[in-house]
């Protein structure tokens, strides 16, 4: 199989998966925010996912990813069951001892994220779970990493919907704190049952292994620091608006930042077929060529997205929500772009997890989270939320940038000159945008057309290539 049939594969099937997990919530935001009276029921429900991401950083510890780079150190299967057996004692340990102190500590965590400890019981469950979500993870893991597409894409499709199907009714009740906290620990005990019965064979206590456990840690612990980074980037500013500005207007950032996250349904679908396409080629002898090839065309389609979020960023606001959630239309280009540029972050930083050194990674990351806490406390008390915005953006542009330059000195990445130029084009056409046409779609949606024109032309042989492949598939 060519390596990139096998990316596209992967990028489909398993990223398809994904989606469809993430679309069902961003088709169902405008009827959640319908059925709250108040943006502050909103900025309650999203900030217990934050609390949720924050624990569970410390609750999977970098594991998964240690995981699923061990099982592919030897095909033999009972070295892959030791592997995902000693995975996952760890983490549920790891994810009870978590549990354990956020119910002790949740009039306190209630008091940093909700700004108030009557929200304490909300805590409660948070904790259950960051304790569910926390083994989830590894359990299903197995799935994935055999390549059982079927099964991917029909448990990624349940979730949701058993998630929602248990929020409106609790919305329409009147129980507007708890609907979607609870649902979604419904959802996750539910898919994790089920992976539970299907990968069952993988996992036995007695297979655990202290001294792989010790090779794993070496390569989870240093990642530790990653997703406490990542959850800096992604949920820290929800949490500094409700203690700077108020819990109403989270509610209205955290709305902008589910709509500008539509981009996550790219990196959605690169995430889910990427790790196994990065290890499953990781010995190979063009693989420095290969991984830049990716970073570059993943990076144009970034932009042109991006390009067409700004454009239609405004009537989408409008159509969508009622006139409280409006001012979040001017953060949510802001946002789009930003998980993508943690997209490009993870395919070029990839080059240090396949050869054992995540450290720079926590180093290169940590630049750009300072950067991003230190003008927030500058620019949201200044411009609102879209200070809050500007500051994530800027944060990843300097973490990319970093990362970029230290790879290109150890020549573990190639980036070429017209690379570069579409990120200046990009550049121009944001500034553009936000100073000139922030509502005006006709202007913004020409601007953005130009803009995909010209990365075609640029990209022509690429485009080429893709062309003949599919029709070379519809005539078989």
């Amino acid at each position: 199989m060519s390596k990139l049939k096998l990316f596209i594969e992967n990028f489909l099937v398993y990223g398809l998966g994904g989606i469809i997990s993430k679309i069902i919530p961003f088709v169902m935001i405008p009827i959640m925010t319908r059925l709250m009276p108040s943006t502050d029921y909103f900025g309650i429900s999203d900030l217990s996912n934050t609390v949720v991401q924050f624990g569970s950083a410390f609750a999977i510890m970098g594991m998964y990813d240690a995981m699923y780079r061990m099982f592919f150190e030897k095909e033999e299967v009972s070295f892959q069951k030791r592997v995902c057996s000693t995975a996952l004692v760890f983490t549920f340990c790891t994810s009870l001892v978590i549990f354990l102190l956020m119910v002790l500590l949740r009039e306190t965590i209630a008091t940093y994220f909700f700004s108030e400890a009557k929200y304490a019981y909300v805590v409660y469950l948070s904790a259950m779970a960051t304790l569910v979500g926390g083994t989830n993870a590894i359990i299903a893991a197995p799935t994935r990493m055999q390549n059982k597409r079927k099964v991917f894409l029909v448990a990624n499709t349940a979730g949701p919907l058993i998630s929602y199907a248990v929020a409106v009714p609790l919305l329409l009740a009147g129980y507007y704190v708890i609907a979607l906290p609870l649902a979604g620990v419904v959802s996750g005990l539910t898919v994790e049952i089920a992976f539970g019965i299907l990968n069952r064979s993988w996992f036995d206590v007695t297979k655990f292994d202290k001294a792989l456990l010790k090779e794993m840690l070496m390569i989870a612990i240093p990642l530790l620091p990653n997703f406490l980074i990542y959850w800096v980037f992604d949920s820290s500013n929800k949490v500094m608006i409700t203690n700077m500005i108020g819990i109403g207007a989270a509610g209205v950032y955290s709305v902008g930042s589910k709509l500008g996250h539509a981009s996550q349904l790219i990196y959605t679908a690169f995430a889910g077929g990427w790790q196994y396409f990065a290890f499953s080629t990781m010995k190979e002898e063009n693989q420095v060529q290969n991984n830049s090839l990716v970073f570059e065309y993943l990076g144009v389609i970034s932009f042109v997205a991006t390009a067409f979020a700004c454009a239609w960023s405004y009537e989408l606001f409008h159509f969508l929500f009622t006139k409280d959630y409006w001012p979040g239309y001017v953060i949510a280009p802001y946002l789009f772009l930003a998980p993508l540029l943690l997209m490009l972050f993870q395919v070029a930083s990839n080059q240090f997890l396949v050869i054992k050194r995540t450290w720079p990674c926590m180093l290169i990351l940590s630049a750009g989270a300072i950067v991003n806490i230190v003008l927030n406390q500058w620019l949201i008390p200044l411009i609102g939320i879209e200070g809050a915005a500007i500051d994530t953006l800027l944060g990843y542009v300097v973490t990319d940038v970093v990362l970029v330059l230290v790879l290109l000195k150890i020549k573990l990445i190639v980036v070429s000159r017209r690379f570069l130029f579409v990120a200046f084009m990009m550049l121009v056409y944001f500034l553009v945008w936000r100073l000139l046409i922030p509502a005006n779609i006709v202007a913004g949606t020409a601007m953005a057309v130009a803009f995909l024109v010209i990365c075609l032309l640029l990209y022509r042989e690429v485009v080429r290539m893709l062309a003949g492949k599919v029709k070379a598939k519809t005539k078989r």
